[in-house]
């Protein structure tokens, strides 16, 4: 029988070894959650963006004044959320104005975003990526166009 006591081990290092294992699990860990928040965070501006740029334009009454209406409310409904986007664009799709009164219509607004990822340094994630969001709202089906 061998006596607990007599069994020297020596663990020095040991708890060096695993942290040299586990601390670059944990900042991969961190690294993919932030890129996870930046994603979700991107495509709900972008959404929201798309959303006030299309309800701008469909406050509008011709079709010139809507697309430009719609850019700037978008644009502004970004930056005012503080989302920085490497490229982004927004367009305003009016051909809605061009239908009769009495005939129902919608303003369809569409704004992208290419968020970058590559300041994160994580291995296998690209630099960017491309955040797409997509809106429609109602044109006033009486209103004079």
């Amino acid at each position: 029988m061998i006596n607990r006591t007599s069994v020297k081990r020596d663990e020095r290092g040991a708890v060096a070894a695993e942290l040299a294992v586990v601390i670059p699990v944990l900042i991969l860990m961190l690294g993919m959650i932030i890129a996870g928040g930046r994603l979700w965070f991107a495509r709900t501006t972008v959404v929201e963006s798309a959303q006030t740029a299309a309800r701008a334009a469909s406050l509008e009454r011709s079709a010139g004044r809507a697309a430009a209406a719609g850019r700037e409310a978008g644009a502004r409904s970004m930056s005012t959320a503080g989302l920085n986007c490497a490229s982004s664009s927004i367009s305003v799709d009016t051909a809605a104005f061009g239908v009769p009164v009495g005939v129902p219509a919608t303003i369809n607004a569409t704004v992208r975003c290419t968020v970058r990822l590559g300041d994160l340094g994580l291995p296998l994630l690209p630099g960017s990526t491309h955040v797409t969001g997509r809106a429609s709202t109602a044109l006033d089906t009486y209103r004079g166009r």
